[in-house]
Parts: C-alpha cells; sequence; structure tokens
C-alpha cells in the first residue's frame, strides 16, 4: 500500500461528524423539552401546596424545574462560550460501533409490541451472539432460548409480575 492509502484511511476513521459543542446544544434543548413536559404535567394533576401537604405533582414539578435550568445553563454555556468546544464528538469508526448496537436495539424494541419480550429476547440475544460474538450455533441455541426463558420463570411464575406477551406465548395459555 501506498502512504496515500494509509492517509485515506486515517482520515476516513477520524473525519468530523459533529462537534461536542453542537451535541450540548441538542442534548440540552432535548432535555429542556422533557423538564417542560415534566412541569407541564405535574402542574396538571397539582403541583402547589395542599393543606394536607404536597400535592402529587409538587416535587416531580420542582424536579422538572431544576432540570430544565440546569439545561438551560448548558445551552447558554455551549452558545455564548468564547472559547467553544468545536472538538469531534465522535469519530466514524466510533460511530459505526455505537449503530452497531444501536439499530439492532431499537428492532428490538419494536420487536417486543410485535412478538413479545421473550421471543423478541431470544432472537436479540441470538444474533448479537452470531454477528458481534461470532459464537458457534451450539453455544447460540441454549443461551437464546435459556435466558428468555429464565426470565419468564422468574417474572411471570415466581414474581407475578407479567411482561408484554405476543403470540407465541398466547398461543401457549400465558
Amino acid at each position: 500500500m501506498t502512504d496515500h492509502a494509509h492517509g485515506d484511511h486515517a482520515t476516513d476513521s477520524t473525519e468530523k461528524t459533529v462537534t461536542n459543542r453542537t451535541m450540548d446544544v441538542v442534548v440540552a434543548l432535548a432535555f429542556m423539552g422533557l423538564a417542560a413536559v415534566v412541569m407541564s404535567d405535574s402542574w396538571r394533576i397539582g403541583a402547589r401546596w395542599a393543606s394536607d401537604g404536597p400535592e402529587a405533582g409538587y416535587f416531580p414539578f420542582y424536579v422538572g424545574l431544576l432540570m430544565f435550568i440546569a439545561s438551560a445553563g448548558t445551552l447558554a454555556t455551549a452558545l455564548f462560550t468564547k472559547h467553544p468546544d468545536l472538538g469531534n464528538f465522535v469519530d466514524r469508526s466510533q460511530l459505526k460501533s455505537v449503530m452497531q448496537v444501536l439499530v439492532p436495539t431499537c428492532i428490538y424494541v419494536g420487536l417486543i409490541f410485535v412478538l413479545g419480550i421473550y421471543l423478541a429476547s431470544a432472537i436479540f440475544i441470538a444474533f448479537f451472539m452470531w454477528w458481534l460474538g461470532k459464537y458457534p450455533i451450539a453455544k447460540i441455541i441454549p443461551v437464546s432460548i435459556g435466558v428468555p426463558l429464565m426470565l419468564f420463570m422468574m417474572f411471570e411464575v415466581w414474581f407475578l409480575v407479567p411482561l408484554p406477551k405476543g403470540p407465541l406465548e398466547t398461543a401457549l395459555g400465558y
């Protein structure tokens, strides 16, 4: 390989994606939005001090208010500092690693609603063992079936805590 080829590879893995400042702004705005929802709903259910003590939304309202103020401080710092952090938040190789976990996890969450938590978990575990772990099928099958089965026993049978069911559990009468 030529030196130019090595340079291109290094550029690919460290190429800028988004700055730390941009991520500070995005996360601060997201938390401010979440805090506003918490405060609004807490106010709706009652966030005042009643004759018998605090109403149901009193403490959540003030937690939301503190969260909003802290996030506003982060936002102001990110926007108005004289020396903003314009460093790279994540390089492409790091982003690829995160996405290799994030995308299948989002699919897993979606599958919970369609297949139920136990079957979706078996598929999720098997997929990760095969794709990222490179385990042989002889190890994948018992683990991907055994873990959801043990979770089923623990939650549904021993603790009597129902978790989201899918068509398989329904067909089996659970």
